[in-house]
């Protein structure tokens, strides 16, 4: 490897396993025999996984993330790591063939669902985003009312109890909660709820409020994120939009997910 190379590029593809390959696309620029992938957490100084890079042909090197592999939630960056050397090749993205993350139906007594989705970054680099969870709790279909939002979804390592609620929490108010009922519908661990607004809205509503939504499968047990992290889409932030419905005083309410994928419901103050 060249003191001036830089970059190198990866195809990636996922199988329906939940396995990722990463495949260095040929380049003048060829790592060594013991080169690694390398994936670095954002924000975690020291967290790195190395997966080996081995020859599938001339020029062409392959490092696979097999589904059992210990990679915590997160988002990660890419590059190419080889001993005795000064330096890292960032890894650009090249074709990602994710087809198999689409509508992945896992069975429903998984204990801990792992989800990893390649991706570029707004500055050009390949990057993946990481969710464990146990148990999870997918959001399905959203449908948006005149007063509140009704949602479906499915639970995973955990089954809908006598009493289960949803929970909306307002982050850094802890006395701000309001519960609804939630109720068993479908398949094995589908569920339902509906979660009118005017509640969220209580209150002098002055600034953004982003309420949260949990799913309490049963009285007293642990709390689970409700999220959509089963397909390919790896940020729903700005492109899974709901419409807004007033709610009171010019308050507006829209059901949203966050950066993490999370479902939540952003109530927004009246206009100035």
């Amino acid at each position: 490897m060249t003191a001036t190379a830089t970059t190198v590029r990866a195809d990636c593809a996922a199988d329906p396993a939940g396995a990722l390959t990463f495949d260095l696309a040929p380049a003048a620029t060829v790592p060594g025999p013991e080169a690694v992938l390398l994936l670095r957490r954002r924000g975690g100084a020291g967290t790195t996984v190395r997966l080996p890079l081995t020859s599938t042909a001339p020029g062409r090197l392959r490092a696979v993330l097999p589904p059992s592999a210990d990679v915590p939630e997160g988002r990660w960056d890419a590059y190419v790591e080889e001993p005795g050397s000064d330096h890292t090749l960032t890894v650009l993205p090249g074709l990602r063939d994710l087809r198999a993350l689409v509508d992945r139906t896992p069975d429903t007594g998984t204990a801990t669902i792992r989800s990893r989705v390649p991706y570029p970054t707004l500055d050009g680099r390949l990057a993946l985003r990481c969710w464990v969870r146990a148990p999870h709790a997918e959001a399905g279909a959203i449908r948006v009312g005149p007063s509140g939002m009704s949602a479906e979804g499915e639970l995973y390592g955990v089954e809908v109890g006598e009493g289960a609620v949803v929970e909306a929490r307002l982050p850094g108010e802890p006395a701000r909660v309001h519960r609804v009922p939630l109720t068993a519908s479908g398949q094995p661990g589908g569920f339902a709820f509906t979660l009118p607004y005017a509640p969220l809205a209580e209150g002098p509503v002055t600034e953004e409020r982003l309420w949260r939504l949990w799913v309490i499968p049963s009285p007293g047990a642990k709390a689970v994120r409700i999220s959509r992290i089963l397909d390919d889409v790896w940020s729903r932030e700005h492109t899974f939009v709901y419409p807004g419905r007033p709610v009171a005083d010019g308050v507006r309410a829209t059901p949203c997910y966050s950066a993490a994928n999370d479902l939540c419901v952003r109530l927004t103050p009246p206009a100035a």
